[in-house]
């Protein structure tokens, strides 16, 4: 049987020169993000509530945890079975919540390259272990997948899943993963991905920028030194939880506030509490800014 292989790092392997990746819009890659969820830790419909969106029949209303898909095709000489020669699917996941596994079949993932982590909080991370049946095709076709993650991220990685990441583990079935450290820009299968410092309360987390879309979700606080890398956006991802306010995420209004700073094309709100219908919420929202909804799909340049 043919083996998938993974689309290398140096340059022109893929076909782009990695160096000017960033700086050269030509050599930029087109691809999707994909929303697996936009729901807040508790999901949408929390449980015991029976409030207008907990009981709405609009699908946009029923929200898994936050995660996204970045999916892009990279060119290469040797494609999967099935595939066009110049043309192998990339799959990079940013957080992998306790939804994951329902995410992945409703998105259709049958392989991931590559996991992004932006803190340790439950609705972030519990997923992990969904990554086992993927990880074993991975690991039969080039190696484990490698989770991208912070220090404090790794330490309570290691800590939950200490069967799967033990220098002392033995359980066979286990998740053939690898932590990796998170750099300031970190490089996959031919994509920069721009870590963003946040705050979540008084919680130090990360955002993410790929070419010219960027992810911050569970923020409170954009530190002033991170707004030089959110310019000249198309796509923007800003957490609103809520109009209420709350002490480690942000609201509607503080939101608006940062979109309209940013300057990106389009924003879209993410890791939404079901005090915001989704329906109700665009009616009231600036033209460029909407709800994002699970399943929505965006055509983004990397």
């Amino acid at each position: 049987m043919r083996r998938r292989k993974r689309c290398a790092l140096q340059p022109n392997e893929c076909g782009f020169d990695l160096k000017n990746l960033v700086n050269d819009p030509s050599e930029r890659m087109e691809g999707t993000l994909t929303f697996l969820g936009t729901g807040t830790s508790m999901g949408v419909p929390t449980l015991g509530c029976a409030c207008e969106v907990c009981t709405s029949a609009d699908p946009r209303d029923r929200r898994l945890r936050p995660s996204v898909l970045i999916r892009w095709n990279c060119p290469a000489a040797i494609a999967r079975p099935g595939q066009s020669r110049d043309q192998i699917e990339q799959n990079v996941v940013i957080d992998t919540g306790p939804d994951f596994r329902e995410q992945a079949l409703r998105a259709k993932i049958t392989h991931v390259d590559a996991v992004l982590y932006t803190h340790s909080h439950a609705d972030h991370i519990l997923g992990l272990d969904d990554l086992r049946p993927l990880s074993f095709k991975a690991f039969r076709e080039g190696g484990p997948i490698p989770l991208y993650a912070t220090p404090e991220t790794t330490a309570v990685l290691e800590s939950i899943f200490s069967y799967t990441f033990s220098p002392h583990a033995t359980y066979p079935n286990r998740a053939r993963v690898r932590l990796k450290p998170l750099a300031d820009k970190t490089a996959i299968l031919g994509i920069e991905f721009q870590r963003i410092p946040l705050l979540h309360g008084e919680m130090e987390i990360v955002g993410y920028r790929f070419g010219s879309t960027a992810y911050l979700t569970d923020v409170s606080s954009i530190p002033e030194e991170s707004f030089a890398l959110l310019e000249g956006l198309d796509h923007i991802v800003l957490s609103a939880l809520r109009h209420k306010p709350h002490p480690s995420h942000a609201t509607v209004e503080q939101a608006l506030a940062w979109a309209e700073r940013i300057g990106a094309r389009h924003t879209w709100l993410t890791h939404i509490a079901h005090e915001l219908g989704h329906e109700a919420t665009n009616r009231t929202l600036p033209a460029g800014v909407a709800l994002a909804y699970d399943g929505l799909t965006l055509q983004v340049t990397l």
